[in-house]
C-alpha cells in the first residue's frame, strides 16, 4: 500500500470552491442552471488539471463544504448528474472494480482520514481528497462509515445518450457498429435488478442497453454497485419507443420480448425459449424486451413485439426480471460468442 496522509491545511482554493463560484457568475450572466453546472464542472477540471503534478491532497472536515454538497447533489439526482456528466460511486471496492476500465474517468477520490491510498490506485494523479467521518457519512447518505471508506467522482461514460436532451441531442452517430445483440428494458425501476441486467447484456457481449421510460438511472449509486463495471463498457441509450423504432428500423432489428405464459395481458400467441429457437435467431438482428416485474411489458410491447417465454415446470409462472434476464441473454446471445463457447467445451 502506498502511505499518502492528508496536509494539515487545505489550500487556499480548491476545485469545488472554484466550480462554486464561477457556477453562480454564470448564473448571474442568465446561463441554465443546466449549462452553468456543466461549465463549473469544466471549468474545475481545467483548473484542477492546470495545478497538480501528481496526486494533489486536500482536506474537507466540514458538511457545508461546496465540494460536499456537490457529491451529495450528485447522489440524489439523476438531472444533476446528467447535467453535469458526473456520477458519484460509493465503496473502495466498486471504484477498484471501474478503475480496471477508466482510471482517467475520475476527477476526485475521497478518503476517510488516517487511510492510505490503495496501491491498485498508484496511478491516479488526480485531486485526493481526505475528510471526516461526518463528511463521509454525508455523502454517502449511511449511517457508519465502515464500508464507505472511499467515494469517487467520475466522468459519466462517452458512450451513453439521453436522447433529446439538451446535452445529447438526437445524436447516436457512432455509438453501434452494426449492431446483433440490443437488450431494451421497459419500465424497469429496481436499480439492483437494472444492473444486473447491465452486467449480464456485457458478460455475453450484447451490443447495447436501450432504456425506456420509467427505467431507473442508470448512474444510481445502487445499479452502478450490481453492475459492477459494465456501466463503463456498454454503450448505454435512454430514449422513447420513437427513438427505438429508429434504431430497429436503421438496423434491421427483430423485435422479441420476454413475458410469462401465464401472463392475461397477452392476446397473441407465445413461444417458448428453446435451443431451437435460439439457434434460428443466430444470423438475425434482435432486439430482447423486458419488462418490469410489477407492470410487465407496457402496452406499446405487446404490440410490438414476438412473444417469448421460459418454459417452467411447477407452481410459479415467473421468475425475478434479472434472473429471466440472465437466461435469456445467455440463449439469445450473439453467433460469435456461441462460437467461442463451443470451441471452449
Amino acid at each position: 500500500m502506498l502511505l499518502v496522509r492528508a496536509p494539515p491545511s487545505p489550500p487556499p482554493l480548491s476545485a469545488a470552491t472554484f466550480a462554486t463560484n464561477l457556477d453562480g457568475a454564470l448564473r448571474l450572466r442568465g446561463l441554465s442552471s443546466s449549462r452553468a453546472a456543466v461549465a463549473a464542472s469544466a471549468a474545475a477540471a481545467k483548473w484542477a488539471a492546470s495545478s497538480r503534478g501528481g496526486q494533489k491532497l486536500k482536506q474537507v472536515a466540514s458538511v457545508a463544504n461546496p465540494l460536499v454538497k456537490h457529491c451529495v447533489k450528485l447522489r440524489l439526482s439523476a438531472a444533476y448528474r446528467r447535467s453535469c456528466r458526473r456520477l458519484l460511486l460509493v465503496g473502495l471496492a466498486p471504484i477498484l472494480e471501474m478503475c480496471r476500465f477508466e482510471l482517467d474517468a475520475i476527477d476526485c477520490l475521497l478518503l476517510l482520514d488516517g487511510l492510505e491510498v490503495p496501491e491498485e490506485l498508484r496511478e491516479f494523479t488526480g485531486d485526493v481528497v481526505y475528510v471526516s467521518a461526518a463528511v463521509m457519512k454525508k455523502v454517502s447518505g449511511m449511517q457508519s462509515v465502515d464500508s464507505t471508506e472511499a467515494i469517487a467522482v467520475m466522468q459519466m461514460p462517452k458512450h451513453f445518450r439521453d436522447i433529446g436532451s439538451e446535452e445529447d441531442g438526437d445524436d447516436l452517430h457512432g455509438l453501434f457498429n452494426r449492431p446483433k445483440r440490443i437488450l431494451v428494458l421497459d419500465g424497469i425501476q429496481d436499480p439492483g435488478n437494472l444492473g444486473t441486467l447491465i452486467r449480464s447484456a456485457c458478460a455475453f457481449r450484447w451490443d447495447g442497453v436501450f432504456l425506456l421510460p420509467a427505467c431507473c438511472d442508470p448512474f444510481n449509486e445502487k445499479a452502478l454497485r450490481a453492475a459492477r463495471g459494465a456501466s463503463l463498457q456498454l454503450p448505454i441509450v435512454s430514449g422513447n419507443w420513437h427513438d427505438l423504432h429508429a434504431l430497429m428500423t436503421k438496423y434491421g432489428m427483430k423485435m422479441m420480448a420476454g413475458h410469462p405464459e401465464g401472463n392475461s395481458k397477452a392476446s397473441k400467441g407465445i413461444q417458448s425459449l428453446s435451443k431451437e429457437l435460439a439457434d434460428s435467431l443466430l444470423n438475425e438482428p434482435l432486439c430482447l424486451v423486458l419488462g418490469s416485474e410489477g407492470n410487465g411489458l407496457s402496452a406499446e410491447s405487446l404490440q410490438a413485439c414476438e412473444l417469448v417465454n421460459i418454459p417452467m415446470e411447477g407452481t410459479f409462472e415467473s421468475l425475478n426480471v434479472s434472473v429471466a434476464g440472465g437466461i435469456f441473454l445467455f440463449m439469445l446471445q450473439p453467433k460469435h460468442q456461441i462460437s467461442s463457447i463451443t470451441s471452449i467445451s
